[in-house]
């Protein structure tokens, strides 16, 4: 019933100022829509939120293996002389312990150590030019707003900022079998690609033969990949893996799969006002480092005197549904509210994240969740919700 519910609320269209003749496509827009994808608006993009079921798209992600189009990211090319060295100044994390065919995730800082967005940096190879390169991908409803930050923090350091994904396709498949499904129809195996490893490659589908940028990242909390090609090899691709049975997926089982690993959400969980260290994020800060970086400041202050909030993951003790928004109550008290929450199809139980007080943050703390003015039990738990089994 309540999995039927779900799938209900999915179904209803958001409401928009924009229109959908003024929303961006991305090139596997039209063939999303012919395999019966539902459209909503996100971030300023037309997006399919599900294909068939939203359960069934979860699921196959868990068991199997998933194919979403993530074309609507922002990816840039950053190259030139030390591009890591300039980078250095904007985040909080050591991007010297990566080398190239590595990646990072991290973070963008405001000067009060606020997150401006959650981003990967990958350390690209030289090319013949000798200039290093650095790609980094985005948050879509982030792209202008970072790209400004970008150019008016690295204008003086002799640096070329491009569109890496002009043109492309920017693909994700994901789940424990990813990796097998992509081996069926890529006409070279897959090998050697760690954890945030990442390869350029020169590939052949179907006689459409092109370079691949493929990279073991995701937003699932499952083994997978993040995949950047050329319009026309990157639809083959994504034709021929779901002729060879990967499901595809849409923003509804995303967001579930994500929620479950307990993956933040730019603009829900983290935004400008929160830090690192209240959202759990404290392993991205290297305050040991000599070098400075926009924010040290304020975080080395705030580890200084500890946080006040936290972000915290917490199941519901019964049947229900907590969203963004729902009030947490503690002694009849209203500590903090749902910043995202959904049914888990995995633990089919209701989940969310949300920002409490550290004294009311502890595993084990019992609270109240407000949904349709009923108080519905619940408990602050450890994070993730689901971790994958290697």
């Amino acid at each position: 019933m309540l999995c039927g519910r779900l799938e209900s609320e999915l179904k209803k269209p958001k409401r928009s100022t924009q229109t959908i003749m003024t929303l961006h496509k991305t090139p596997l827009h039209k063939t999303c829509r012919e395999l019966g994808g539902r459209m909503v608006e996100f971030a300023g993009w037309e997006l399919p939120i599900q294909f068939s079921s939203l359960i069934d798209e979860h699921n196959s992600v868990r068991r199997n293996a998933g194919i979403f189009d993530i074309s609507h990211m922002g990816a840039f090319l950053i190259q030139g002389i030390n591009p890591k060295d300039a980078l250095q100044t904007l985040v909080p994390s050591d991007l010297h312990r990566i080398g190239h065919g590595e990646a990072c995730y991290t973070v963008l800082l405001n000067e009060d150590g606020g997150i401006i967005d959650d981003l990967i940096i990958y350390d690209l190879e030289s090319q013949k030019d000798n200039l290093e390169r650095v790609m980094i991908v985005i948050n879509a409803s982030c792209i202008d707003s970072d790209l400004a930050w970008l150019k008016k923090h690295l204008i003086t350091k002799k640096l070329e900022i491009s569109n890496a994904k002009r043109n492309q396709i920017l693909i994700a498949v994901q789940g424990p079998k990813a990796e097998h499904q992509l081996n069926k129809v890529l006409d070279k195996p897959l090998i050697n690609i760690p954890k945030f490893g990442h390869k350029e490659l020169q590939i052949k589908i179907n006689d459409k033969s092109n370079s691949m940028f493929i990279a073991r990242t995701g937003y699932t909390g499952e083994d997978g990949f993040e995949i950047l090609l050329d319009e026309e090899t990157g639809k083959e691709l994504w034709c021929q893996l779901i002729k060879n049975g990967v499901q595809p997926c849409g923003l509804g089982a995303r967001d579930t799969l994500r929620l479950e690993a307990a993956m933040p959400l730019y603009g829900n969980d983290i935004n400008q006002n929160t830090t690192p260290f209240e959202a759990g994020l404290g392993w991205l800060v290297h305050l040991e480092e000599p070098g400075d970086f926009i924010g040290k400041n304020a975080l080395i202050l705030q580890n200084q005197q500890g946080i006040h909030q936290k972000l915290v993951a917490i199941k519901l003790d019964e049947k229900a549904i907590p969203r963004k928004g729902y009030p947490i109550m503690l002694h009849d008290k209203f500590i903090g509210q749902i910043t995202s929450g959904s049914w888990s199809p995995t633990l089919n139980q209701g989940i969310a994240l949300a920002y409490l007080p550290v004294e009311a943050a502890k595993e084990g703390t019992k609270i109240w969740v407000k949904i349709r003015e009923k108080l519905h039990p619940a408990t602050v738990v450890k994070k993730p919700f689901y971790r994958r089994v290697s």
